[in-house]
């Protein structure tokens, strides 16, 4: 996988990223009183939110992992074969 698309991938993320931040953002919210202290509820959204983007972002990782891996598995195994066929073409002359 070449670094422009892993580039790709991470800006991608990032918006979607922004995106679910702003999203949650527009939830309505319990009303605030005078003190800045955060309610049960919203320290609850917080870790639920913390949380799920946490997962999503561990998905993705694992999924470029996973596919940069197979890239690499698929690459070495094309140059060995070229190399089988050039031994055996090179072996018959």
């Amino acid at each position: 996988m070449s670094i422009k698309s892993s580039v790709t991938l991470l800006a991608k993320l990032y918006h979607l990223v922004s995106w679910l931040v702003n999203a949650s953002s527009l939830l309505p919210s319990a009303p605030q009183s005078g003190d800045d202290m955060p309610t049960a509820k919203q320290l609850a959204d917080i870790g639920y939110k913390t949380f799920s983007t946490s997962m999503m972002l561990l998905t993705v990782y694992g999924g470029y992992l996973c596919s940069v891996r197979a890239y690499h598995f698929f690459q070495r195994r094309s140059s060995r074969r070229q190399a089988a066929e050039e031994q055996k073409t090179s072996g018959v002359l």
